[in-house]
């Protein structure tokens, strides 16, 4: 890093403001699906300020306790395109001031894209990560490093972010070289018991753990082969929270053993073409409340995005990304309220499963 990016970095620390007081038992978590910086983004970001990306959403970001995203590109300003890749991404060491704007704590890195540029920029990104105080998991130096869980703070309470992905193979970080945190979705192999492990070791040492897999296929909104079976064996585990990422558009949410599973967050912020069908341009900010320590319900803001910027949804924009996404929690029983006023989607588990949970309380 060089010392102009790391002046400029001191500085956006400096001005970045804390996260006001927020009590404990009703604290609020923002999380946002594939954030990709790179390509037409990066270009655009030479002319506008840090926060252009995040339109109209940073109220509502900088209103939770706690705010992360899966970062889709590499932050840096080192290394060479990756042979062999269609799609390679991005983004200059001055944008971690993006995410700075947007008050992330964590990013998961564990995806198809931390090292579209090699090993070089990986470790420098990590680097200008830790000096900007985001707390990262799914990709480092060795496997320890990428399968560490981060651990950062929200309203008093530890929450640890543990992040994996089953794409790029290759990619794996091992006991000497840098990549990313790598593990099949297929309960059978090895390296998806570790994932396990890791969730049983850590329940205990941490307030909340949420669990954060780049994985499956780009399309669909239907969860794949295996995912909700392993989803399960997660929470099982001991997590608190699943957050599923990679497909471009959004799938639905499961409430399972009283814990959210978000199946695919969808895309939040990038340069992509749309595609007509599978609109890879709408998206949520997934807000999950937390009440006494657990997850209570997640409410869900529309996002539509448009010039490598991304807004809350309007009109029948915004009608049409909730009422699909009813649909897909219909499929597993989630009862998904439209808030008129509020503009969001209250997304709780089933009736019948509140009725479960408070006989059993008392």
């Amino acid at each position: 890093m060089d010392d102009a990016v790391a002046n400029g970095l001191a500085s956006a620390l400096q001005a970045q403001p804390a996260s006001p007081g927020l009590d404990p038992e009703r604290c609020e978590l923002a999380l946002l699906g594939d954030c990709m910086l790179g390509r037409l983004v990066d270009e655009t970001l030479e002319g506008v300020p840090p926060a252009y990306p995040w339109g109209d959403t940073l109220p509502i970001l900088h209103r939770a306790g706690w705010r992360m995203c899966n970062l889709e590109c590499v932050v840096s300003d080192r290394g060479a395109p990756a042979l062999g890749k269609a799609f390679r991404f991005r983004s200059a060491a001055k944008n971690i001031a993006v995410l700075q704007a947007a008050r992330l704590n964590a990013v998961s890195l564990a995806n198809n894209h931390v090292l579209d540029y090699g090993e070089d920029a990986l470790l420098e990104m990590l680097e200008i990560l830790d000096r900007a105080g985001i707390a990262h998991s799914g990709a480092g130096a060795n496997l320890e490093g990428a399968s560490r869980p981060a651990i950062s703070e929200a309203c008093g309470q530890k929450v640890a972010l543990l992040s994996f992905t089953d794409n790029e193979p290759d990619w794996e970080a091992t006991s000497t070289e840098p990549g990313v945190f790598f593990a099949p979705i297929n309960l059978a192999d090895r390296r998806a018991q570790r994932v396990l492990d890791i969730v049983r070791g850590h329940r205990l040492a941490c307030d909340l753990l949420i669990v954060s897999m780049h994985w499956g296929s780009n399309w669909g909104y239907a969860p794949e082969t295996g995912h909700v079976e392993f989803a399960h064996a997660l929470v099982n585990a001991g997590a608190d929270l699943i957050f599923g990422h990679s497909s471009h558009v959004f799938r639905g949410i499961e409430f399972y053993k009283d814990r959210p599973i978000i199946y695919g967050a969808g895309n939040f912020v990038d340069d992509y073409a749309v595609d007509p069908i599978e609109r890879n341009d709408q998206g949520f900010i997934y807000v999950v409340e937390m009440r006494g320590g657990i997850p209570h319900g997640l409410r869900l803001f529309p996002t539509l995005i448009r010039g490598c910027r991304v807004n809350r949804a309007e009109g029948l924009q915004e009608r049409s990304i909730f009422e699909k996404m009813q649909g897909l929690c219909a499929a597993f029983h989630a009862a998904a309220r439209w808030d008129p006023a509020e503009r969001c989607l209250h997304v709780e588990r089933p009736i019948e499963e509140k009725t479960g949970s408070a006989q059993a309380a008392v």
